[in-house]
């Protein structure tokens, strides 16, 4: 359906809306609400990466905790020697190591580590995808896979207590480029810094979406032989966009451990990932603002409902997730499409009528 300049314009009215209510937000929230606020706007970010490689390529993947969990880790392992002041990290003294493992050493600096939290996650899916989309697997048997490299890593990670913290994580930081994360304008910066995050990666991933990229994603989706028939290989472009995923989760983990201040291996686990595959499930696949839309409105509900209704706050999140699941199985974002459609269709019959019907039909 080609899209007039009216409708672009009234998209654009929307996207600018939504942009103001996140800049404005500051305004008339508290600041645990605001704290709560960026955390769910870095889980947004999170489901946009997925939604590019579920809902626009068809590929899903139970495994996105991980590439969260190793941005995380990344942004807390910087954290940690900066409020260590030059010595070992305690959970490394306590296990009776005597000399910082050569692998901390790129993580001293705010820049390796930003950069590392992105590229970490990238090649451990490049890495994956590789080995998988080269043999074309796909389906179950790639979600299977993504599974797998959710308990390794788990396991790997728990394990290793004098390296990682093991089930503790890592914790006990509280500055961050010299400022206290927990003095009231370091965590105004970080919200804005989260919510200007959200908006580039949503756009990044619309231009993504309307490029050539894009649609041969959406044509592997829709008939990944037919792509191969007609020269392209869709390997290539399945890889692409499962680091671009990977690599928006790292950034959403980096964000996230700015603003709870620990990461541990039960964020990076199975319930995790799953959890953000209902994010984009609930909010609408393949829509971008609904995968975000999905993210914040839900893990909103999760906090009021646990704050409210402490003793049984799971089972209204359980009825929210199967009412939403069979009575809008396109989503909230489709719910809102479709009524959009409805309406316009309602408006243009209108204009179709004659003007002297339309007269008798007010006076009737």
């Amino acid at each position: 359906m080609i899209k007039t300049g009216a409708s672009r314009y009234g998209l654009a009215m929307w996207y600018f809306l939504a942009a103001a209510l996140l800049l404005a937000a500051p305004l008339f929230t508290s600041d645990f609400r605001l704290n709560l606020l960026a955390k769910f706007l870095a889980f947004a970010i999170a489901a946009v990466g997925l939604d590019l490689l579920w809902g626009y390529t068809g590929i899903l993947s139970l495994g996105h905790g991980v590439f969260f969990g190793l941005g995380g880790y990344a942004m807390a392992m910087h954290l940690k020697l900066q409020a260590s002041g030059g010595r070992l990290p305690d959970f490394m003294d306590w296990s009776g190591l005597t000399k910082l493992p050569w692998f901390w050493t790129p993580f001293q600096s705010f820049g390796g580590a930003v950069l590392l939290g992105m590229a970490i996650p990238a090649a451990v899916a490049l890495f994956l995808g590789f080995f998988t989309f080269r043999n074309r697997i796909r389906g179950v048997y790639f979600t299977i896979l993504t599974q797998a490299l959710v308990i390794i890593s788990v396991t790997l990670i728990t394990g290793q207590q004098a390296f990682t913290g093991g089930t503790n994580g890592i914790t006990g930081y509280g500055q961050i480029l010299g400022h206290s994360l927990a003095a009231p304008e370091t965590k105004l910066a970080l919200y804005y810094v989260t919510a200007g995050v959200l908006l580039a990666t949503f756009l990044v991933a619309r231009i993504v979406v309307k490029s050539r990229f894009g649609k041969v994603l959406r044509a592997i989706r829709d008939g990944e032989n037919r792509v191969r028939f007609l020269g392209y290989d869709p390997a290539r472009y399945q890889m692409g966009v499962f680091v671009l995923s990977a690599t928006l989760s790292g950034i959403a983990g980096m964000l996230f451990v700015l603003h709870v201040g620990i990461i541990s291996p039960s964020m990076m686990g199975i319930v995790p990932s799953i959890e953000m595959v209902l994010w984009v499930a609930i909010g609408g696949r393949g829509t971008l603002i609904g995968a975000a839309l999905g993210a914040l409105l839900l893990n909103g509900a999760k906090s009021a409902f646990s704050e409210s209704y402490p003793d049984i706050w799971l089972f209204f999140m359980g009825a929210l997730f199967i009412v939403t699941t069979v009575f809008l199985p396109r989503g909230i974002a489709g719910l809102a499409v479709d009524g959009w459609r409805k309406a316009r269709r309602i408006v243009r019959r209108r204009k179709e009528v004659p003007e002297h019907e339309r007269k008798g039909y007010s006076a009737v």
